[in-house]
């Protein structure tokens, strides 16, 4: 992308009036016009958008009201357009002459040795003291001032930073000054010997380009470098005296900058990662995971890093980047798609029509939702640009003509894109050329026996969770490049009732019920171990932590004696191994009841080796069951699925009463 610049400046305050308000409502539609050209540009981020040009407004459309530094925090996954955003509006505001770029690593484009400060970079732009300019502090979590221990790190670079953050005014940088001070001392010292050079001739005081350039910045000077290299001693004192004297006088006003700060907080996104695979789980999926971040979950993954003063100075303007969903890598994709075909066409000739399969092809082999979009960017090049490349040699060869495009569709076999088209004589020619689907290659199973298994198990555990939590799974998958194995995954909940909990165990035993049912009991494999883990788990809590048992008092092990718990566990043994079996029971009869939808379910798995959301409430819907629309749960940010308020307002409305206690189905 061409980030030329352009130099025009904001006009100055106009007087109140007619003028005031053409000049508001002009800046208005340029920073909306701005807000829709980047929508046009980057996808699936129009929110955040939206909250960062709202975040600005007041800075870009009345800039002489703005005393301190605008600050805009920016985090996300890499690869999700954070710095990308920040030069594009750079540039449709007319600020890319007044735009710095700071990597926060020590890495940044045009650093040199001396360039330790933020003082230095902004010193060395375009952007006037007190005047608006825009400074992107990017990588910003590498510039921690905390270890994973919680300890000081020691950082040298850009400590002048959290001046900066604070009130946009910068002091001089005193060491500097310490440096050219000892030059001075030096030269006076000399002086007083009458000592000689090597060549005999007597020393001569002498400033560098870096120390001029360090006088004329720190002092605010005019004259040129040239001139103040040679300056005599006495009258760089002079400078030094009258710094002394008004040392306030010499800060550089940095107050009218917009700042935006724009990092990757691995420590955010990290339980949110751990409850996926990142290659298999849908985007769409990460994607909901993702837009529950908060500004609480910000504080705390900058809390790792930061100092609490630090913390503080970043404002409280942060506004988070959810991953991609599955729309917008399909549009990327498509764009992809249609760049790589024009470019053929016109170095060619030849025009291809790129096959919808072949799309899916690319999002199922190119997007780890966790990565953003260099994965995907890179993979599409690998598998589409040197196969479009011999297909239009291939093209050539065989003489097709210019005017019909040529299709371009996924073999059968799936290792194989497919060019079809007609010669000059009618007759239809194809073309076949390898691909590499790396992920494809690794989530077949090509043992029948295999896929068998697992069909039946996870068909077991989605069947088990749509009957009973009237949702389908998020996701129902055998064809998986991770692990050997299958998953489900489901919504969270924002309140687990008695009853969740026990459905839950009756979800984690449905696995081990399903091959019991299909294949026998002495054909029930070992794949359930995790399985009977986290069952168990579950049935313990029930019993021993959530009071849902015979017992009330909290039960668990502890090596502490000022715990108020009660430690005996070997009474409720029992009960959990009873709770447990009669789980297991309940998932039998349930998969029992329903064996068209189960047999109904297996196969889907097996045809295609997922079952998305609608798929599941399509071929439930067909077996008489109804579940919740996936629309619903797509928007959710967590299932509530007992009507508390409902009961609440019943419980008023009617007398008092006592509800019995609840009887596990």
């Amino acid at each position: 992308m061409d980030m030329g610049t352009v130099s025009p400046t904001l006009p100055a305050p106009a007087p109140a009036g007619a003028g005031l308000h053409a000049q508001l409502e002009q800046r208005q539609r340029r920073l909306d016009e701005a807000a829709a050209q980047l929508k046009a540009e980057l996808f699936g981020i129009d929110d955040v958008i939206d909250r960062v040009i709202d975040s600005i407004r007041a800075w870009y459309v009345l800039p002489q009201c703005i005393t301190r530094p605008v600050i805009v925090c920016l985090w996300g996954l890499t690869g999700t357009g954070k710095t990308q955003l920040t030069r594009r509006l750079a540039q449709l505001l007319d600020f890319y002459d007044r735009f710095v770029e700071v990597q926060m690593d020590g890495f940044s484009n045009g650093a040199g040795s001396r360039s330790t400060s933020i003082a230095a970079m902004l010193g060395n732009s375009d952007i006037d003291e007190g005047a608006p300019g825009v400074l992107v502090l990017d990588e910003f979590q590498r510039f921690r001032t905390r270890n994973a221990k919680g300890e000081d790190v020691k950082v040298e670079r850009y400590q002048d930073v959290w001046t900066l953050l604070s009130d946009g005014r910068l002091p001089p940088p005193l060491g500097a000054l310490g440096d050219i001070e000892r030059k001075l001392a030096e030269a006076h010292y000399n002086a007083e010997r009458e000592d000689s050079g090597r060549n005999g001739q007597p020393y001569r005081f002498h400033l560098d380009v870096w120390d001029a350039n360090e006088l004329k910045g720190m002092f605010k000077l005019r004259e040129p470098l040239a001139e103040i290299m040679q300056w005599p001693p006495e009258r760089v004192q002079q400078l030094f005296a009258t710094f002394r004297e008004t040392q306030q006088a010499w800060e550089t006003d940095y107050s009218r900058l917009l700042i935006f700060v724009c990092g990757n907080l691995d420590e955010m996104y990290h339980e949110t990662a751990r409850r996926v695979e990142d290659c298999d789980t849908d985007a769409d999926i990460f994607h909901r995971l993702t837009r529950r971040l908060s500004v609480i979950d910000v504080k705390k993954a900058l809390a790792e890093r930061f100092k609490p003063e630090q913390i503080a100075r970043l404002g409280n303007t942060h506004v988070i980047y959810p991953s991609f969903n599955r729309a917008t890598y399909e549009r990327l994709i498509q764009g992809l798609c249609e760049r790589y075909v024009n470019d053929i066409h016109a170095q060619t000739g030849v025009r291809f029509a790129v096959g919808a399969d072949v799309r899916g092809a690319l999002y199922a082999n190119a997007v780890f939702p966790a990565q953003g979009t260099r994965p995907l960017f890179s993979s599409v090049h690998a598998i589409l640009s040197a196969t479009l490349v011999k297909a239009a040699l291939w093209a050539i060869e065989q003489r097709l003509p210019a005017h019909a495009p040529v299709a371009l569709t996924l073999g059968a076999d799936r290792r194989h894109l497919v060019a079809e088209g007609r010669a000059p004589d009618g007759t239809p020619v194809q073309g076949r050329f390898a691909v590499a689907l790396e992920l494809d290659r690794l989530k077949q199973r090509a043992n029948a026996d295999f896929r068998a298994l697992l069909a039946v198990h996870e068909a077991g555990h989605g069947l088990v969770y749509a009957l009973l939590f009237g949702h389908a799974p998020q996701e129902i998958k055998i064809n998986i490049a991770s692990f050997e194995g299958g998953y489900n995954s489901f919504a969270s909940l924002k309140a687990t009732t008695r009853q969740n909990a026990l459905d839950m165990v009756c979800v984690g035993l449905a696995g081990r019920v399903a091959e019991e049912m299909v294949f026998g009991e002495m054909a029930c494999t070992t794949g359930a171990e995790s399985d009977y883990k986290q069952a168990t788990a579950l049935a313990a809590r029930h019993i021993r932590h959530h009071g849902f048992g015979a017992r009330i008092s909290r039960t668990d092990t502890t090596v502490e004696t000022d715990e108020h718990i009660n430690t005996d566990i070997g009474p409720s043994n029992a009960a959990v191994e009873a709770l447990l079996a009669t789980q297991y029971q309940r998932a039998r009869a349930l998969l029992a009841e329903r064996r068209e939808a189960f047999g109904r379910t297996v196969d889907a798995l097996l045809a295609r080796g997922a079952i998305a959301p609608a798929e599941m409430v399509a071929l439930l819907g067909a077996c008489g069951i109804a579940l919740a629309p996936t629309a619903a749960q797509a928007a959710d940010e967590g299932l509530v699925l007992e009507p508390f308020a409902a009961r609440l307002a019943a419980f008023r409305a009617g007398p008092a009463r006592v509800h019995a206690p609840a009887v596990a189905a």
